[in-house]
């Protein structure tokens, strides 16, 4: 998916008028290499053997995967789609749906890697983190 598409105006649930996209998606991006080295570390623990120190500290990995996937669900639905998609800021309907679905699957990918711990979860949070970035980020 290109999307191309540039969110203009929003509005604050409460109303500042503050927003910093660039930082927003950076944010959005550090939560996926979070995930990301979660799983590596989690795969590396498991595979030298469970001890109760290993078993420890993987259920510290799990659970930090699984705040930063909360975290991106989060950002995706209180900041962008609640003060920064709204139907008036795009051109067409297509457009608005566009970035309706990018933004789902960015919510959905989260939700997919909380269930696993295989990287390739993340190369699709990543993927879809990527695609809906574009909406945000200076051209």
């Amino acid at each position: 998916m290109h999307l191309v598409l540039r969110l203009r105006g929003g509005h604050c649930q409460v109303p500042c008028g503050i927003f910093d996209d660039p930082a927003k998606v950076g944010e959005i991006q550090q939560h996926c290499a979070t995930i990301r080295k979660a799983m590596v570390q989690i795969a590396e623990l498991h595979a030298a053997g469970l001890t109760p120190l290993s078993l420890n500290q993987i259920t510290r990995w799990i659970n930090t995967k699984e705040e930063h996937c909360s975290k991106i669900i989060h950002e995706i639905s209180d900041y962008c789609l609640c003060q920064r998609v709204k139907k008036e800021v795009f051109s067409t309907d297509s457009d608005y749906v566009d970035a309706l679905k990018a933004h789902h699957a960015v919510m959905q990918s989260a939700m997919k890697a909380k269930q696993v711990v295989d990287v390739a979860a993340c190369d699709a949070l990543e993927h879809a983190v990527a695609d809906f970035a574009k909406m945000y980020l200076p051209v």
